[in-house]
């Protein structure tokens, strides 16, 4: 009988230190955040102190946050800017950029669906849909002016006719990057044209679909203060265009951080609906 000699277990040693966790990914991330921003208002306050350039043409960030209170608050008998808080300024302005960007997932969802698949009709819509999506929003913003006049229509419209094209053709690209064995499959268990578009077709493209609105969501955004350099207040690009127009330097930089601050709490909100409504995202 062979007796096996095992091997005792080595004891770590006594001035052995325990192994530190390392702090979660999102407060690492939040950290590395929060000090880039503590460099960029350091070097915004020097550059303010140094005297690079006059103060009313860059103000300091103490004056831009003053100039943040004030446009939230009521102060002296001053109801925010322009006689509207800043918070009504940005809901009227995320309203106008919420309804143009529906009216032009409406519109554009089903026009990238016919042009994706009806080969005659992308030939002759595809070239007005990159036409609209060359135009900067100012082209014609005056136009619409004539048409609509000067109260909430042309904003609208001029949200809608920038979101429009982005959708439509994310949603083209989309349905033409349907793998062909998923549309062979579906035609051969007896799929008709209208079926295989609404059950097929448009269940594969619509991980790119809401992508192509996310897309046009920030490009609302990016138009919305055109849209209201024209009896704009209240909105925020009113706002900052009557900033503007009183050199009020502070205030505008305000507007375009809440501008900015907004638009990244829309987008987080946005891909957690894209999360929900597609969860096979990036799944293979």
């Amino acid at each position: 009988m062979t007796l096996v000699e095992r091997t005792p277990p080595v004891a770590p040693p006594a001035d052995a230190a325990p192994r530190r966790r390392r702090p979660p990914a999102v407060l690492r991330w939040t950290a590395l955040r929060l000090v880039a921003l503590a460099v960029l208002l350091a070097a915004w306050q020097a550059v303010v102190a140094a005297g690079v350039w006059p103060r009313v043409l860059v103000p300091s960030p103490a004056e831009v946050w003053h100039a943040f209170v004030e446009a939230s608050t009521v102060h002296d008998g001053v109801r925010g800017h322009s006689g509207y808080l800043l918070t009504e300024h940005l809901a009227v302005s995320l309203r106008r950029i919420g309804t143009g960007t529906g009216y032009a997932a409406l519109v554009g969802i089903p026009l990238g669906l016919l042009i994706g698949v009806v080969k005659p009709l992308a030939v002759v819509l595809e070239p007005a849909v990159t036409f609209l999506r060359t135009l900067p929003p100012l082209a014609y913003l005056s136009l619409l002016v004539i048409w609509f006049g000067i109260d909430e229509s042309p904003k609208i419209w001029l949200l809608v006719v920038a979101a429009l094209p982005p959708i439509a053709a994310a949603t083209a690209a989309a349905v033409r990057g349907v793998p062909g064995d998923l549309v062979e499959a579906a035609r051969t268990l007896g799929s008709g044209p209208v079926t295989l578009l609404l059950s097929v077709r448009l269940p594969a493209a619509l991980p790119e679909i809401l992508t192509g609105v996310r897309i046009a969501l920030g490009v609302a955004y990016t138009s919305v203060v055109a849209a209201e350099t024209v009896n704009g207040v209240p909105g925020i690009g009113g706002m900052i265009r009557d900033a503007q127009r009183y050199n009020q330097t502070d205030v505008v930089i305000a507007g375009i951080i809440a501008i900015g601050l907004s638009g990244i709490v829309l987008d987080a909100l946005f891909r957690g609906v894209e999360r929900l409504t597609v969860p096979w995202r990036g799944r293979r």
